[in-house]
């Protein structure tokens, strides 16, 4: 059962699916609300007690503005980015009260940090980032936007990983270590070499297969 919230806690999320639910409970335990759900998939008629509403690919209208904080929960990259840039809403970080978030670490707008993650000293974490279950980000580590780092997964020291790019579930990145922008790295993957941008790597250690650069 959660605590009533403060007054004016309150949040939207965009999007219904795995990570809006586990987004949606780290809120909860922040001492948040939920006051309003979009998807574009409508999958659901109502998410947490609340109503969901079409998102801009159901509608093709403009995004309402909103005056509370929006969270896009969207899980491919891509998609989150495109959909960041046409909403009008206040972002904020979203933070599990049981993660573990050093005082000299960054996190940018609309990042959100799950249960049982760790983001160390003097890492920079960038905007709407998904640090997902017991992911763990060592020292000085620089994460661009709209990445995924899914869970379980460790980065360790003085890692730097692109625009964009996937780390797939249990993938362990080795220190100093820097992956490109776009890429995805496979679950389990050791990666223990830098990583060309747009490219796919998988294995242990992890190998490039394929290097593709997509169009936004």
């Amino acid at each position: 059962m959660r605590s009533p919230p403060a007054e004016g806690r309150s949040f939207y999320v965009y999007g219904t699916g795995g990570i809006g639910v586990v987004l949606a409970e780290v809120l909860f335990a922040m001492g948040y609300s939920l006051i309003g759900a979009f998807d574009d998939r409508m999958g659901k008629e109502s998410f947490y007690g609340v109503e969901v509403s079409p998102g801009l690919e159901r509608t093709g209208e403009d995004f309402p503005a909103l005056d509370r904080p929006l969270f896009v929960c969207l899980g491919d990259n891509r998609l989150r980015k495109r959909t960041v840039a046409r909403v009008q809403a206040p972002f904020m970080v979203g933070v599990h009260p049981r993660a573990h978030i050093s005082p000299t670490a960054n996190l940018g707008e609309g990042t959100m940090v799950f249960h049982g993650s760790y983001v160390q000293a003097e890492a920079r974490v960038g905007r709407h980032v998904i640090v997902n279950t017991a992911a763990s980000i060592d020292h000085h580590c620089r994460i661009g936007d709209f990445v995924h780092i899914a869970p379980q997964v460790a980065l360790c020291g003085l890692c730097e990983i692109g625009e964009g790019t996937e780390i797939g579930a249990g993938a362990v990145v080795l220190p100093s270590v820097r992956i490109g922008k776009w890429c995805r790295i496979g679950a389990g993957a050791v990666v223990l070499g830098d990583i060309p941008d747009y490219a796919t790597a998988v294995g242990n250690p992890a190998k490039v297969i394929k290097i593709k650069a997509e169009r936004l």
